[in-house]
């Protein structure tokens, strides 16, 4: 399941975020995995969440992100959800095209190993394309 939160600064991307941290430790089993930019959420996250700070990592690309989210799984096979807060700051790239494989990767992923991802998005829901949007 992948799921993707868009919104413009200051439209309630980050508490609908939360929200749905909270919801997933009240619901769900295994671990979950928050990754943002900055350190924001510290005290906003429940503590089992497992908040990483993504400027530590030096996630420039999409190819590293996977990356990332790979060796993240391949150590913890109890992760059940990763949260993404703010994918363009992270890799530092809004190029649509890389942000549809990447989602499509993303959902790939889900299918095999069975993590959730909500990751939110800083744009204009209207300037979605029709493969970022089958993800809102």
């Amino acid at each position: 399941m992948v799921k993707v939160i868009m919104g413009l600064k200051g439209s309630g991307k980050t508490k609908k975020l939360i929200d749905t941290m909270n919801t997933a430790i009240r619901d769900e089993t295994g671990n979950m995995i928050c990754i943002e930019r900055g350190t924001k959420l510290t005290f906003d996250l429940d503590y089992r969440v497992r908040l990483i700070e993504s400027s530590e990592y030096d996630l420039d690309s999409y190819e590293f992100l996977k990356g990332f989210i790979s060796g993240l799984y391949a150590g913890n096979y109890d992760i059940s959800h990763i949260f993404i807060d703010s994918l363009y700051k992270i890799v530092g790239s809004d190029d649509t095209a890389e942000v549809e494989a990447f989602l499509q990767w993303v959902e790939d992923f889900s299918k095999t190993t069975g993590v959730k991802f909500t990751i939110t998005i800083s744009a204009d829901v209207e300037s979605a394309t029709e493969g970022i949007k089958k993800y809102l």
